[in-house]
């Protein structure tokens, strides 16, 4: 058999396949109207999406795969799969900070996947208020950064929102040079959100030391006005560069190569556990001496590992502190109850924010 037969032949092989995965794809969204019109006869509610069920079936995409496709690239596609699934009865709204071309759109799409309709606001607290007033089903914020930290408007909300952490997103963050000039000598004034210009300064010193750095709302926002002014660029997503027809003048001009964003999505159903999670909470007391090492010990006495912490004003007494915890584990979770329980007694404060499936994808 000479080359070209065997070529024949492999590609036959590749349609048959083509074909079996496009009648089990239909089968599989079948089941899945199926299952969503007994659970709305059941009265289980309209929205269908159930974070920690998904969690489990992208965790075992992973584990069973073989290759050559990475199990990473094996679960986007069956992110994908189960966005167009779902999206058959309705589709998802999901608020996210805009304008288009972020990357919390980005980290959306991510966690949700493409067939969801997606609603740009210009706020933080609006994409609280969207969730919250149920014209969105979640919403997805920023809420650290792994070279500058936390995202202080994100916890502030937290304080007075109802809302609860439904999942998380972890994104990495590549930042590209645009612009409609064709040269950095071209380039006086550069646009990009001040935590992007934070991330950037390093690469900015040394190659565009003497251009004026003009802080904007959002990445996206930055690229709109570069694609709109001569002599001046923006920091932003290759996203972003599609949209506003830009051209790119350098790459990855991040500082750090692991620069890395944490999206929360915020809804408000309780996300029962999915066998690998993290749990969020707010602890405050009155100002004293070990009042940090008393709200913590709980934890350790239990063996709880403590993934993040934050402290923000409580904005209800003057120097008085709340603070913003992670940890390892679903408050249903034995340990994770009988500490809680412990915090509840020794704490002045108390807010549960939501277990939720740590990041799969």
């Amino acid at each position: 058999m000479d080359d070209s037969q065997q070529l024949q032949q492999v590609r036959a092989r590749i349609d048959a396949l083509d074909e079996q995965i496009q009648r089990l794809l239909n089968e599989r969204a079948e089941l899945a109207r199926q299952t969503a019109q007994i659970k709305q006869a059941a009265g289980l509610g309209e929205n269908c999406f159930r974070p920690e069920r998904e969690a489990e079936i992208l965790r075992r995409v992973i584990a069973r795969n073989p290759g050559p496709l990475s199990g990473q690239e094996m679960a986007r596609l069956f992110r994908e799969i189960m966005s167009a699934c779902l999206a058959l009865e309705t589709p998802l709204m999901i608020a996210y900070l805009g304008p288009e071309g972020t990357f919390t759109e980005a980290a959306a799409l991510k966690h949700f996947g493409h067939s969801v309709k997606t609603r740009p606001l210009i706020a933080i607290d609006e994409i609280f208020r969207e969730v919250e007033a149920g014209t969105a089903h979640y919403g997805v914020v920023p809420v650290e950064n792994s070279t500058e930290g936390a995202v202080t408007h994100t916890l502030d909300q937290f304080l007075i929102s109802p809302l609860q952490i439904c999942g998380e997103v972890e994104l990495r963050i590549h930042h590209h040079l645009l612009s409609r000039n064709k040269a950095l000598t071209e380039v006086s004034r550069l646009y990009a959100h001040q935590q992007t210009l934070a991330q950037c300064r390093e690469w900015l010193d040394a190659h565009l030391a003497g251009c004026e750095r003009i802080p904007v709302g959002s990445n996206a926002e930055a690229a709109r006005r570069a694609g709109n002014e001569s002599g001046c660029a923006a920091i932003a997503s290759d996203r972003a560069r599609e949209i506003y027809g830009l051209q790119a003048l350098a790459t990855n001009i991040e500082d750090e190569p692991g620069n890395t964003t944490r999206f929360l999505v915020i809804g408000s159903q309780a996300v029962v556990p999915s066998g690998n999670d993290k749990t969020s909470l707010l602890l405050s007391g009155p100002n004293r001496s070990g009042l940090l090492y008393d709200l913590l010990r709980p934890l350790a006495d239990n063996e709880i590992s403590m993934t993040r912490l934050e402290s923000r004003p409580s904005r209800r007494k003057l120097w008085e502190y709340v603070f913003f915890i992670d940890v390892e584990g679903h408050m249903e979770d034995p340990k994770v109850a009988t500490a809680l329980a412990t915090l509840k007694d020794q704490a002045s404060f108390l807010k549960l924010l939501g277990s939720y499936p740590r990041a799969v994808i």
